[in-house]
């Protein structure tokens, strides 16, 4: 990839520090583009909400990067840390493909959260089973992952046109 693909960036209730952290993480692949909002939701005093620009599969990760991964789950980790228990964190990852893939975290307990974002490393396993066609609805257009604090396992939610997901 010669030009840096856009990679979009919403939040709230981040410091700048917080922010430079990550920006600075995610600059030297992609062209950020920072959206700051307004707290829509009293529950939680933080958002982050970042869309990658590419598919959520192996060619990933290769090109973004083991260590450069596992920095921007160590960001995400002290984010939690920094704000304590409860439900002070959401936490929303894309990546966009055929279908899209999302994840979807807000977990008040510290020890679940680090939990959660360590495994989503595994989803990228489970991938072929969880998109197999004989076994899913047809015309999906996103796939939502939900992390399950009883089962401490991500779920899968499909999202196709006639739902409304």
């Amino acid at each position: 990839m010669s030009a840096k693909p856009p990679l979009s960036l919403k939040f709230y209730g981040v410091s700048p520090w917080e922010l430079e952290v990550l920006y600075s993480l995610l600059h030297s692949l992609f062209q950020v583009e920072e959206d700051k909002r307004e707290q829509p939701d009293d529950d939680f005093t933080t958002l982050i909400d970042i869309v990658f620009p590419l598919a959520f599969n192996d060619a990933f990760f290769k090109w973004f990067g083991k260590a450069r991964w596992d920095k921007t789950k160590a960001i995400f980790k002290e984010f939690k840390r920094r704000r304590g228990e409860g439900k002070t964190l959401r936490v929303y990852i894309k990546f966009v493909g055929k279908p899209s893939i999302k994840f979807i975290l807000d977990l008040g307990d510290r020890s679940l959260f680090d939990s959660a974002i360590e495994k989503i490393d595994f989803v990228l396993e489970l991938l072929p089973y969880h998109l197999d066609p004989q076994k899913i609805p047809k015309d999906i257009s996103e796939v939502t992952y939900y992390f399950d604090d009883r089962t401490q396992r991500w779920n899968v939610d499909y999202n196709t046109p006639e739902n409304g997901i």
